[in-house]
C-alpha cells in the first residue's frame, strides 16, 4: 500500500487512483449515502504546479463519475505549508494554521473529503472546521489510507 500511494502521489502513476477510488466506492456509498458532494483535500498551487496534480483530485474523478457528485472546488490552499511527513502532531497543527480558505460560496452542506492518506487527521479537522464555519452541516473523510500511529500507512481503505 505505501509503494502504491507513493507511485501515485510522487511517481505520477495516476492509474493508482482509480484503483483507489475502486476500492473506495464501496464504503462511499455505505458510510456516506448522504453526502452532497466530494471535496479534494486541495495542494498549494505551487505545490500542485510542481507535482502536476493533485492526488486528492485525482481519486475524486472516478468516484463521482461512479456516483454522480459533484467534485467541490470552493477551498483553496493559501498559504504554502511545509510538508508534512516528518512533523509531530503540534508541528503539523501550527503548520496548518490558516492555510485554507474558501474561495467562493460553499453550495453543500455534507461534504466528504477525500484524500490519499490521513496521519494525525489535522489536514481534516483544519478544513472541516472552516466548512462548518461556512454552513456544512456535517463533514465526512474518505482517505485510502489511514496512517498507524501517525507513522506509516496501513493498508486497505480507512473511514474516519
Amino acid at each position: 500500500m505505501d509503494a502504491a500511494l507513493k507511485a501515485l502521489k510522487f511517481s505520477a502513476q495516476l492509474a493508482f487512483a482509480a484503483a483507489f477510488a475502486e476500492l473506495m466506492l464501496p464504503l462511499l456509498r455505505r458510510e456516506f449515502a448522504a453526502v452532497d458532494a466530494l471535496l479534494p483535500v486541495p495542494l498549494h498551487r505551487w505545490r500542485q504546479a510542481l507535482r502536476g496534480f493533485n492526488q486528492a483530485e485525482e481519486l475524486c474523478r472516478p468516484l463521482a463519475r461512479a456516483t454522480g457528485l459533484p467534485v467541490a472546488t470552493a477551498v483553496r490552499r493559501v498559504r504554502a505549508t511545509e510538508a508534512q511527513s516528518g512533523l509531530g502532531r503540534a508541528a503539523r497543527r501550527r503548520n496548518l494554521r490558516a492555510a485554507f480558505a474558501l474561495a467562493a460560496p460553499l453550495k453543500c452542506r455534507y461534504p466528504l473529503l477525500v484524500d490519499d492518506v490521513m496521519t494525525t487527521g489535522e489536514t481534516c479537522w483544519q478544513l472541516s472546521l472552516l466548512l462548518r464555519a461556512h454552513g456544512a452541516e456535517q463533514v465526512g473523510v474518505l482517505t485510502v489510507a489511514r496512517a498507524a500511529n501517525g507513522r506509516q500507512p496501513g493498508s486497505g481503505v480507512s473511514k474516519v
